[in-house]
């Protein structure tokens, strides 16, 4: 599809969907009145995912015990290489080993930017907040511990999404846990157990992906819009939630419209520029509070260990970061191997060793600065630490404590975070889609609208029943996901030693002179 063709096809989408939109009857209340009738089936079904078992007075969700577990598991029996291949995979992303000859539809920087926007999103400024205020500063500690966990998770789902990934008569590829799932079990165990299993990956992903990959985001960039325009009782959008709907679902359907390689254009750009941006902003602070740095250090550690006035104590404050951790990466999930899967390479394990960089970025740098924000201010002043605000709101009068006028590219940088997340989103829902249904025109076409239109109706209405009903959805996936790693984990192992010895013989390594 032509640039003038995929724009005008996108233009004919967005020009049905505002119409559709503005044409929607102005019902006051139907959305809490969709979301009272559905909030049974949902709640229900979120605590089957999210069941909680009581240990020494913590509640721990066994959904996040699963992932960890997985998590612990892989760094032991890959003997940390996280921390061994760290630098190899740096040399990787800059882009020492590309090969443009190879298969594939997007470089191996490009590929980490598109998964690291699907990760990197509301919940590294909010989330992080909620974690801290119900377990207190100890929680970063633990939760930088998940992040390097996560790390080795990546590796082995990414690894796994270009192994078994999809080759299209174009060039294109289709990648993720679905096809894995899929093609591994029925290799090594039962052809009919693999095609279900992956499967219900790939309907997990569709349908979640309109919910926390989608609607979340365009509601939470709404919120924070209207709240940095005046507050919902002066801004000007604050009734106008369909405009900035379709001037959000114009800007993510003008980018998804083109497939992989123009989103991958577009985040490579967008992601360095928004994680630098939010990086200075939260040195700033923390800089402007260097006196009580080392106070703050010191809690964290301290919190994490002998926590004060949190259920369960150490048990629980951890449970707490590991959460807030597993929720912000994704490792284990499986949804960013979709991303990773389109890159450019004949070496799966490359790919692997790309991914590990992901939960660094998004955990153990972008979280964790987030989190020495907040810390600093309730150290420096212990009212902020009794304060009654909550997740994005917190961080933001944390940052204002310092700088005044900080607010306002807070808000511009969670805007950014919410938007390149729905690009990401978008793409795993359409690979997902596609793997259900076929790669027909009509159904990538179908998708993109619908998922448009999603993004609008984010901004307009607030049905917390569906997000909860999606959120649950994506997250029971890493139950059949995690299984599959830890059946296919010897594959991994196979290939990542083989090629780290090929490596170390010098039978890798294309100079960057020969791939441009």
């Amino acid at each position: 599809m032509t640039r003038s063709t995929r724009q005008h096809v996108s233009a004919v989408l967005l020009a049905a969907l505002a119409g559709t939109l503005l044409a929607l009857p102005a019902t006051a209340g139907i959305d809490e009145q969709i979301d009272a009738a559905v909030r049974p089936l949902t709640d229900a079904f979120a605590s089957v995912v999210f069941f909680k078992v009581d240990v020494l007075g913590a509640k721990i969700p066994l959904v996040v015990a699963w992932l960890i577990g997985g998590g612990l598991f892989f760094t032991l029996y890959f003997r940390f290489i996280s921390i061994r291949g760290f630098a190899h995979a740096i040399r990787i992303v800059r882009g020492d080993y590309d090969d443009a000859r190879a298969p594939g539809e997007v470089s191996h920087f490009q590929a980490l930017c598109t998964a690291v926007s699907g990760t990197v999103g509301i919940g590294n400024i909010g989330g992080v907040a909620i974690a801290i205020s119900l377990g207190g500063p100890g929680a970063t500690f633990w939760m930088i511990v998940a992040g390097v966990l996560g790390m080795t998770t990546k590796l082995v789902e990414c690894t796994l999404a270009v192994l078994h990934r999809d080759h299209h008569p174009d060039g294109s590829v289709s990648g993720g846990p679905m096809y894995y799932l899929q093609k591994g079990i029925e290799e090594r165990y039962s052809r009919r157990a693999g095609k279900a299993i992956g499967s219900f990956y790939a309907l997990g992903i569709v349908i979640g992906c309109l919910g926390i990959g989608n609607m979340f985001q365009s509601n939470q960039a709404f919120v924070q819009f209207v709240q940095v325009t005046g507050g919902p009782e002066a801004s000007w959008f604050a009734e106008r939630g369909w405009l900035f709907g379709i001037i959000t679902a114009a800007v993510v359907g003008s980018v998804i419209i083109g497939g992989i390689r123009v989103i991958a254009r577009v985040t490579e750009r967008v992601v360095p520029f928004m994680a630098v941006f939010y990086i200075a902003g939260c040195l700033l602070v923390i800089g402007l509070n260097y006196q009580v740095l080392p106070l703050a250090l010191q809690a964290i550690v301290s919190g994490a260990f002998q926590p004060e006035g949190v259920a369960g104590g150490m048990l629980g404050v951890m449970v707490l970061g590991f959460q807030r951790a597993v929720f912000s990466n994704e490792a284990g999930i499986g949804s960013a191997a979709i991303a990773h899967a389109a890159v450019r390479t004949e070496e799966p394990a490359t790919e692997g060793f790309v991914s590990l960089l992901e939960p660094f970025i998004d955990t153990v740098v972008i979280c964790t600065l987030t989190a020495l924000v907040l810390v600093t201010a309730m150290v420096a002043d212990p009212s902020f630490a009794a304060t009654d605000l909550a997740g994005i709101e917190m961080t933001s009068a944390a940052f204002e404590r310092s700088v005044a006028w900080a607010p306002y590219p807070l808000a511009v940088a969670a805007i950014l975070f919410a938007v390149s997340t729905m690009f990401a989103w978008a793409y795993y829902g359409l690979k997902a889609w596609t793997y259900l249904v076929g790669d027909a025109r009509w159904a990538t076409l179908g998708f993109n609208a619908a998922f448009c239109g999603f993004a609008a109706l984010g901004c307009m209405i607030r049905i917390d029943a569906v997000l909860d009903f999606s959120d649950a959805l994506v997250f029971v996936v890493c139950v059949p996901n995690i299984l599959g790693m830890l059946l296919l984990a010897p594959v991994v192992r196979e290939r990542v030693t083989a090629y780290q010895a090929r490596l170390q013989q010098g039978e890798i390594g294309v100079p960057r002179s020969d791939t441009r």
